[in-house]
C-alpha cells in the first residue's frame, strides 16, 4: 500500500513531520526558524493556513490546512525546501560539533532509498490525519501545545517559543 494519501482541500489536518532517526537537528534556534521561515512562505503564498504547531528537537506538529489544493503537495515541497536548508545550515555552522555525524546519518538513510541523492532528512510519512469533530481537534492541540511539557523542556505550554501556545511565538497562527 502506498504511504500518500490525499488531502482534501479546506480539511483540517493533524500533520507530523520527523526527522530520519529521529536525530535531534532542531536544537538550535537557527534551523528553527528555517521551519518557520517556509511556513511562513507557505501562509502567504500557498494558501496555508496553521492553526496550531510545535517545533520539537526531531520532529515538528501541525493542524493545518490548505485553502483549494491538496496539502500533501505543499508537504512534499516543503519538506523538500526545508532539507536542503537544513543541511546548509549544518554545513556551515562552525559551532555544530555534531556536524560530521549528522551528515553521515543523513548519508545513510539516503542509501536506502536512491530517490534522495546524498542525502535523506525527512522521514518519508507524515500522516496527514483528518480531524472531523471539535474533540478530535481538542485533542490534537492539547497534545501539540502539551508535547514540550511531556520532554520536560519547560513546565507552562507557555513558555515554549516554538509552540503556538507561547503568546511570543515567532509563528502567527490562526484560532481554532
Amino acid at each position: 500500500m502506498s504511504e500518500f494519501r490525499r488531502t482534501t482541500p479546506d480539511d483540517l489536518y493533524f500533520v507530523t513531520l520527523t526527522i530520519v532517526g529521529w536525530i535531534d537537528v532542531f536544537s538550535r534556534q537557527s534551523v528553527k526558524d528555517i521551519l518557520v521561515e517556509n511556513l511562513e512562505y507557505g501562509i502567504k503564498h500557498e494558501k496555508l493556513e496553521v492553526f496550531c504547531f510545535v517545533i520539537m528537537s526531531n520532529h515538528l506538529h501541525l493542524i493545518c490546512r490548505r485553502r483549494e489544493n491538496d496539502l500533501k503537495e505543499f508537504i512534499g515541497r516543503y519538506k523538500s525546501v526545508t532539507a536542503k536548508k537544513i543541511l546548509a545550515a549544518i554545513k556551515s555552522d562552525i559551532r555544530e560539533s555534531r556536524k560530521e555525524w549528522m551528515l553521515r546519518e543523513f548519508r545513510h538513510f539516503a542509501t536506502k532509498n536512491r530517490q534522495y541523492g546524498e542525502y535523506h532528512v525527512w522521514q518519508y510519512t507524515d500522516h496527514p490525519t483528518l480531524l472531523y469533530d471539535n474533540e478530535i481537534i481538542d485533542q490534537k492541540r492539547d497534545y501539540i501545545h502539551f508535547n514540550p511539557v511531556k520532554a520536560g523542556i519547560v513546565t507552562d505550554p507557555a513558555d515554549y517559543l516554538y509552540s503556538s501556545a507561547c503568546p511570543d511565538s515567532p509563528l502567527d497562527v490562526l484560532e481554532l
